[in-house]
């Protein structure tokens, strides 16, 4: 079975498995996923949430986000971590929202990539869920399952994200990426994956040689 096969194979066992395919952050406008997987980053989702949760009612407008007190929006997302960066960022991208991009996010890649604090994985993610156009976000869960069923011999986001594009179908990618992360949190876990159990096992490179 070559590598476009297996992950035809993936695809459907985790459409099978989760045929809703969301992302686990919650936000009610475009930006606020943005800014929602920048505060993400060495942090959990369900962190994430309970921080957004009163940070997009303290800040409601990309305005009160760009006037916002520096050090007062660093206590805000303190519980996310590395809040010095992260706090800088949030301001500093919608201070370019308003001036280089009329309030809305950008829909190409290129322009995504000029907001501060803000790689592919995220701008993936943008592409994906709010302009619903082929993404593959590269998360660690992505890297660890792509990797064992044997997808992919690479680790590097950039290089994993290349191999994967020309596997997994245009239309599917950005629903698989979020299935993959449900799929790594309640089944191929990093460490002792539920093998006997995976849905993913007759083809799954790691589990034949376990």
């Amino acid at each position: 079975m070559n590598k476009k096969e297996k992950a035809i194979l993936a695809c459907k066992e985790l459409k099978k498995l989760y045929p809703d395919a969301l992302c686990s952050l919650n936000y009610s406008k475009p930006y606020e996923l943005m800014f929602a997987a920048r505060l993400s980053a060495q942090c959990t989702d369900a962190r994430v949430n309970k921080v957004t949760e009163k940070l997009f009612v303290k800040y409601p407008t990309l305005e009160s986000f760009a006037d916002a007190d520096l050090n007062e929006l660093e206590q805000d997302v303190k519980q996310c971590g590395f809040y010095h960066t992260k706090a800088k960022n949030l301001k500093e991208m919608a201070n370019q929202l308003i001036v280089n991009f009329n309030g809305e996010l950008p829909s190409t890649m290129d322009e995504l990539l000029t907001l501060s604090g803000i790689g592919r994985k995220t701008a993936n993610l943008i592409m994906g869920d709010i302009w619903k156009k082929p993404a593959v976000v590269t998360d660690t869960h992505f890297i660890r399952i792509t990797g064992r069923i044997g997808l992919t011999e690479n680790k590097e986001p950039a290089k994993v994200e290349k191999d994967l594009v020309i596997l997994i179908p245009p239309q599917e990618s950005s629903d698989f990426c979020h299935r993959i992360v449900q799929f790594g949190r309640d089944v191929c876990i990093a460490r002792n994956p539920h093998c006997s159990v995976c849905s993913l096992n007759y083809f799954c490179k790691f589990a034949e040689d376990k």
